[in-house]
């Protein structure tokens, strides 16, 4: 018997997920199945695969249930600080939209609970939230509002107002020698896991649908959970994290 023969050559590496900007993408993948004598490769369709769902056109509106928001993606930026033009694995993934809508709240024992966030607020939200979705030409986001870390004043990320229990922190700089004095390089610099709180959320709910306040406040200083929260960049350069209450480990002073 003949051995069976493999193909790769109509999978498209540019045709792989790009999850920078959330932009709609396409994989075009074609069936792996032993070539028979007289077929070609070019009998083969490919298979296109969506990273997003699409809603038809035939729907004009979409209003969220419960305690989700719609959210419409920020593009990702295509230009570095200093204008330098970006290829798409280098673009950052956008963390930041416009709430489109909003649902009507959740229960909380027998209280209700409403959305804390507006139509046209701008939002920054957690990494890998919601469902993506791409409608009226443009790319959104579904997801619940506890996953949106806070609202956004200005264009800064200094300037987040964080939502529920989350905290807004300026990241200590890592430390640039050794306590012997020995210059550290870039890659041996240990991540610092040390800053100071810039703003605190009003707290989580309890189980009557109350706010509870947090332990930490403004101008703390605190260590925090080495891999928690999401990390952002200034305009100053310097770097933040925004992450719950719960992954603060201590105060210092």
């Amino acid at each position: 018997m003949a051995a069976a023969q493999f193909t790769t050559a109509n999978v498209s590496g540019r045709g792989l997920p790009i999850f920078e900007g959330l932009k709609p993408s396409t994989v075009k993948m074609a069936a792996f199945v032993p070539l028979r004598p007289g077929l070609s490769q070019r009998s083969f369709r490919p298979l296109v695969v969506k990273a997003a769902t699409v809603i038809a056109p035939k729907y004009t509106s979409i209003k969220p249930l419960a305690d989700r928001v719609l959210v419409k993606v920020k593009e990702a930026e295509e230009k570095s600080i200093g204008g330098i033009l970006l290829p798409s694995s280098a673009q950052t993934k956008p963390q930041s939209g416009e709430v489109v809508a909003v649902g009507e709240g959740k229960m909380v024992g027998k209280n209700k609970v409403e959305i804390s966030v507006k139509p046209g607020a701008q939002v920054v939200y957690s990494k890998y939230a919601g469902t993506e979705l791409e409608f009226n030409g443009s790319n959104h986001l579904l997801l619940k509002e506890d996953d949106i870390v806070g609202i956004l004043e200005t264009d800064d990320i200094k300037d987040l107002k964080p939502l529920n229990e989350r905290i807004l922190i300026k990241v200590a700089e890592a430390e640039e020698q050794t306590a012997g004095g020995l210059l550290l390089t870039e890659a041996s610099k240990q991540k610092p896991s040390i800053g100071t709180v810039v703003a605190v959320g009003p707290g989580a709910l309890d189980s009557e649908g109350k706010r509870k306040p947090l332990s930490v406040s403004a101008g703390d200083t605190v260590m925090y959970s080495k891999y928690a929260g999401n990390e952002f960049k200034g305009k100053d350069g310097s770097d933040y994290i925004a992450l719950r209450a719960s992954d603060v480990m201590a105060v210092l002073s």
